[in-house]
């Protein structure tokens, strides 16, 4: 059954770290690399430098700082990148707007992008990319005191769940959480509204997004997340990736050796719980 399927999903991507209710208490990071696997390290001294392009205006990610210096995940996680090639000397990181991005790479104007563009049949026409350094997994949110714990598929059964109304996460929730009573609703503001008042028992929705609403003032502790996380690339995608000309597939790959270097050695936990300190897995 496709819902036993995504509940594996949901424990084994980062669940190294689970071990029931009080483990899952505690910050989880997401673990995409296998630390078992050895890719080889590219020699990169050839290469006149690295210029990376990213955006100003998608905070955590990228975003300029009280002193107006370029900032964020993205931003810290390309120095990174730098660091484990052996090129920091070589590096820089650009920030353009968004539209702007392609045209940028395709003229030479810079070797990588990050700043989220989809790994999609399309997009892989234009790009070679990275393997996946994040992914956004669905969650359920619910009311602290009646918040459930895996496994909920049965718990949330005629439950009713507030999803926003389109998207891909009600479908989502319509393929594997048939049982539930779907509760489309308009916008988040709503969403968050009714489960505050309890008009809804849940809300299923983006954890990234739902964590920084538990994190903030609006949800004034009420809620927490139930269950999860749960990750179906069919309906939500196959998350971040670096992306590099198509025609230069060797610089994604050195992409890959240097985002697992940055796994195993703790660095992506790190940059990871300084940007999301609610944690979306």
């Amino acid at each position: 059954m496709r819902w036993i399927l995504l509940a594996l999903v949901s424990i084994l991507v980062g669940a190294q770290s689970f071990a029931g209710i009080a483990a899952a208490a505690q910050p989880q990071v997401p673990v995409l690399w296998d630390a078992k696997e050895r890719l080889p390290k590219p020699d990169l001294s050839a290469l006149p430098r690295l210029r990376f392009l990213t955006t100003t205006d998608f905070p955590p990610f990228n975003f300029l700082d009280g002193a107006g210096r370029l900032s964020g995940f993205h931003v810290d996680l390309a120095r990174a990148i730098c660091a484990e090639l052996g090129i920091a000397e070589k590096c820089q990181i650009q920030a353009l707007p968004w539209g702007e991005l392609d045209a940028a790479l395709q003229k030479g104007e810079g070797e990588a992008i990050i700043a989220g563009i989809a790994a999609t049949p399309e997009s892989r026409s234009k790009y070679a990319f990275s393997r996946s350094y994040l992914q956004f997994p669905a969650r359920f949110i619910m009311p602290k005191t009646t918040a459930f714990a895996e496994p909920i598929f049965d718990k949330l059964r005629s439950k009713r769940v507030g999803v926003i109304a389109g998207s891909a996460h009600e479908r989502m929730l319509r393929a594997y959480f048939g049982a539930v009573q779907v509760v489309p609703l308009d916008s988040p503001e709503k969403l968050y509204g009714d489960l505050k008042a309890g008009k809804i028992d849940a809300a299923f929705g983006d954890g990234m997004r739902f964590a920084f609403w538990l994190g903030g003032t609006d949800a004034a502790g009420c809620c927490r997340f139930a269950g999860g996380p749960y990750l179906a690339p069919e309906y939500l995608g196959s998350g971040m990736a670096i992306a590099t000309r198509a025609g230069d597939p060797a610089l994604a790959a050195a992409m890959d050796y240097a985002l697992q270097e940055i796994s195993v050695k703790g660095t992506f936990a790190e940059f990871y719980l300084r940007y999301f300190p609610v944690s979306f897995f």
